[in-house]
């Protein structure tokens, strides 16, 4: 398809996954002014519906993963000047929360087997927690340097990420409609340890494939329900009858952490390199009027 107008100014919030993204396509980029919001369910259309509206100014949303190089190549086909946005977290605390993701919705494999930093021959690999390369690939997929955020920071003074984003996208917001509440519960290990035991029974190591989206989305539906059903009741289960170990061993995590500290400091370093001035100031003289102090910040995003 054809490159659309350059009179759109598209923003594309590409992720990551485990950086608060489901809370901020609920909570807070539906209640932001000035710019024109298409809802993740809506993504496949994305391309039309900005093409179609009035807006001159779009943001979308999505969590990419390991996805991340083949869908922002496909939207860039369209909209090569957008500007993304990234939402990095420290990766020994990223990769603990995709496997307790993995392990909610009834992995079967331990923690080393998930990621393995030692031999790299884990599920997810070594280069999935590359972040300068996921920026790489930002960089030379659209024209535009991309804004990069953190997840602690978010955790740390939610309304200062907020108003650091909006002020990057030339959108405003007001405080009082903000919930700073979870989205998503967190589980805790045992209920974690009781799926990840019990995945064998009622998860089959290689389900059957459909070829149909609303098969495959009724099984996943399924699959989510049985998971939340054994969490529910593993506060019954003895704790005697679950691995004694540690469902995200710290030793590995801190391992994790001394690897990749070169890449955290990289990805902080662009990013004190290349937000812009505009993006790195406070909303607050912009919206006062709009804005109250709110309430205290959350530590559940």
């Amino acid at each position: 398809m054809a490159q659309e107008s350059s009179a759109k100014e598209v923003f594309f919030h590409v992720g990551l996954g485990k950086t608060a993204t489901t809370y901020l396509q609920y909570q807070f980029f539906p209640k932001l002014r000035g710019i024109h919001y298409v809802q993740r369910t809506r993504y496949p259309k994305a391309p039309k519906i900005i093409a179609r509206d009035a807006s001159p100014r779009h943001l979308l949303s999505r969590e990419f993963d390991q996805q991340l190089q083949e869908e922002i190549e496909k939207f860039a086909v369209h909209y090569p000047d957008t500007r993304a946005i990234v939402v990095f977290r420290r990766h020994d605390g990223w990769i603990a929360s995709q496997y307790r993701r993995f392990a909610k919705n009834g992995i079967q494999i331990p923690f080393e087997e998930f990621f393995d930093i030692e031999k790299n021959e884990g599920l997810w690999k070594q280069a999935d927690l590359d972040y300068s390369n996921k920026l790489s690939i930002i960089e030379n997929t659209f024209t535009r340097k991309p804004l990069v955020l953190f997840y602690e920071n978010m955790r740390e003074d939610p309304y200062a990420f907020f108003d650091q984003f909006a002020t990057a996208i030339g959108a405003t917001y007001d405080r009082n409609q903000i919930s700073l509440d979870a989205v998503h519960p967190s589980y805790e290990e045992k209920q974690l340890k009781t799926v990840r035991s019990v995945s064998k029974i009622f998860f089959p190591a290689n389900p059957k494939q459909y070829n149909n989206a609303f098969l495959k989305r009724l099984q996943w539906r399924k699959q989510q329900l049985t998971s939340y059903s054994i969490m529910a009741a593993a506060r019954f289960v003895p704790d005697s009858w679950l691995d004694q170990g540690e469902l995200v061993p710290k030793g590995l995590l801190e391992k994790i952490r001394d690897v990749y500290a070169k890449d955290w400091e990289k990805v902080h370093a662009y990013a004190r390199a290349n937000n812009d001035e505009s993006s790195m100031m406070t909303q607050s003289a912009k919206t006062a009027a709009a804005t109250t102090a709110g309430s205290s910040p959350s530590q559940q995003l």
